[in-house]
């Protein structure tokens, strides 16, 4: 997070931004194109756990902080945690699961007030980092990283002049690259499909 911490600093200095947001919000997801590969492991053979048997009442935590200008765009540092976890038959039959994955980006923002009475739709896209944790049957573990890219859509409905509440779609592609305990490589290209809801304050 140190990397945002100079950015951060500046988007707050700027006269130019109208208003400040910061949103906590929690969903649902599933990773119906993702994938992670293990191979030139030792003491496991090459395997492959697809994302497509990734369960689909994994969870997703988030946090954005959102620095809006005065003609609707913005700029936004969005934070999210995914567990995403393969079934059973997939951990059996591969040996290996991603256990959790993690994405920082920097957002480019849109949203219309005022142009469906007082629902505010959105959208947004951004590029970042990723970093996941991979379990390996039997024992042992991965840490993996890449480049990720997030996109979102959503609308929000003012509760009070600083209070707001928001439901959206939001999807990461992410590239991760990696080694295991045992000295295996480790890659995949894991795509999220997330529905959350949240809430907004502003100042």
């Amino acid at each position: 997070m140190r990397r945002f911490l100079p950015l951060v600093a500046l988007l707050a200095a700027s006269p130019a931004w109208a208003e400040v947001e910061l949103s906590f919000y929690g969903g649902w997801q599933g990773a119906p194109d993702g994938g992670v590969t293990l191979s030139g492991d030792a003491t496991l053979p090459d395997a492959e756990a697809s994302g497509d048997e990734a369960t689909g009442d994994s969870s997703q935590l988030g946090l954005r902080a959102t620095w809006w200008a005065e003609n609707g765009f913005g700029i936004a540092l969005d934070y999210s945690h995914f567990g995403i976890d393969a079934d059973d038959e997939a951990v059996a039959a591969n040996g290996l699961a991603l256990d959790g994955l993690d994405t920082f980006t920097v957002n480019g923002m849109r949203r219309w007030e005022e142009a469906f009475g007082s629902v505010t739709p959105y959208v947004g896209a951004g590029l970042g980092l990723a970093i996941a944790d991979v379990e390996i049957e039997g024992g042992g573990s991965a840490d993996a990283s890449g480049p990720a890219v997030s996109w979102v859509a959503g609308a929000s409905v003012p509760l009070t002049d600083s209070l707001s509440v928001f439901g959206e779609y939001e999807g990461t592609y992410s590239r991760l690259d990696g080694e295991t305990d045992g000295g295996g490589n480790l890659d995949g290209d894991p795509v999220t499909n997330s529905i959350n809801l949240g809430v907004s304050f502003s100042f």
